[in-house]
């Protein structure tokens, strides 16, 4: 019933409204179906860009801890161990954590956090909190399936995208500071105590290397392109349904008019007939090729036919006209001279003919 009233409305409707309606609802479906694609596109575009930036971070962090464990760890052994004080330089986390802090200086790179989140760290400022420990917690039950995480999450009631790997011990040398208080470095037990960070294995997944980006630059980035796009989109639709419009009037309504009026005049007038001029106009439509002019060359046909039939009806009716005025003056002529008065008025000319002198006898 819905689709029969939604039929009968549209059926109602003038050729040019009826296409501009189908014209905005097309074009209000694709721009939402456009914007839905191009906002996942866009976000999945600055959330790839994002995790590159914060991949190549924890790779330069690596590098540092690398250097860190195979160039200065050797060049400082000696001195750590005969040191009062430790020495935090020769830590690759510290190391890693320091350079971070003095390249996020830099203004693009301030809202930047990296952190090595493990869950019986030296340092409590490595301590992970209930975010990071559920990651550990996952890297730990299949490193593999986990090996690079990353997604959304809130950070001091801020949104953040965050990238994450698992930080494993890869060598007997890091088991020198972590493997019981007993052997690890005295220096190290006066700054940090010996409760934590301790009791570590080869293997063992001991923290977490989290790169925090602010979710602003994912977002932002994603929102500015959609907005671009789905400007120059609009613009683009907008100007596409006015020449769909304008041609529709000039190629559709304005022939169909032309010829619905034509025909209109016919339907109302029983005794109308077409004009040249009416012909004519509708013979310049029917020179074109398409459908409207394959409509228009029918109709023509139609009205030439009419026109000739018009001519023809005319004609007789002046043939017929005259023939009935013949007919009349035959009529009259032959009750005049049928008439008494006529024929007495005859009568009376031939005697005044006899009478004339010289008048030939009858």
């Amino acid at each position: 019933m819905i689709r029969t009233s939604i039929a009968s409305w549209m059926g109602d409707m003038r050729l040019r409204r009826k296409f501009t309606l189908v014209l905005l609802v097309i074009s209000a479906i694709g721009f939402i179906a456009c914007w839905a694609v191009v906002s996942q596109m866009m976000f999945g575009q600055a959330t790839a860009i994002s995790r590159l930036r914060a991949d190549a971070a924890i790779e330069m962090m690596n590098s540092v801890r690398h250097y860190t464990s195979t160039r200065i760890n050797a060049l400082l052994s000696d001195e750590l161990a005969a040191s009062e004080t430790f020495i935090a330089e020769t830590v690759p986390a510290y190391s890693a954590r320091e350079v971070f802090e003095h390249w996020r200086t830099s203004p693009q790179y301030l809202s930047y956090f990296y952190k090595e989140a493990a869950s019986n760290p030296t340092n409590p400022r490595d301590m992970a909190d209930a975010f990071e420990f559920g990651l550990l917690e996952a890297m730990r039950a299949d490193a593999v399936a986990n090996a690079n995480m990353s997604g959304f999450t809130m950070r001091d009631g801020v949104e953040v995208f965050y990238t994450a790997r698992p930080l494993r011990v890869t060598s007997d040398s890091c088991l020198a500071c972590h493997s019981t208080p007993e052997q690890a470095p005295a220096s190290l037990i006066a700054t940090y105590g010996s409760q934590n960070g301790f009791g570590w294995q080869v293997g063992e997944i001991i923290a977490a290397q989290v790169v925090y980006v602010p979710a602003s630059d994912v977002v932002g980035t994603a929102q500015t392109w959609v907005t671009i796009l789905m400007v120059v989109f609009g613009v683009t639709l907008f100007v596409l349904m006015l020449a769909a419009r304008s041609l529709l009037q000039v190629a559709v309504v304005v022939p169909m008019e032309q010829i619905a009026g034509t025909a209109r005049s016919a339907a109302d007038d029983a005794s109308w007939s077409p004009t040249a001029d009416q012909i004519a106009s509708v013979s310049s439509i029917a020179v074109r090729g398409d459908e409207i002019g394959q409509t228009a060359r029918h109709f023509k046909h139609l009205l030439q036919e009419m026109y000739a039939r018009e001519q023809r009806l005319r004609q007789e009716v002046r043939r017929l006209e005259i023939q009935i005025d013949s007919a009349k003056r035959e009529k009259e002529v032959r009750q005049i001279t049928e008439s008494e008065y006529f024929q007495d008025l005859q009568a009376k000319v031939k005697d005044l003919r006899r009478q004339k002198p010289g008048a030939a006898q009858e």
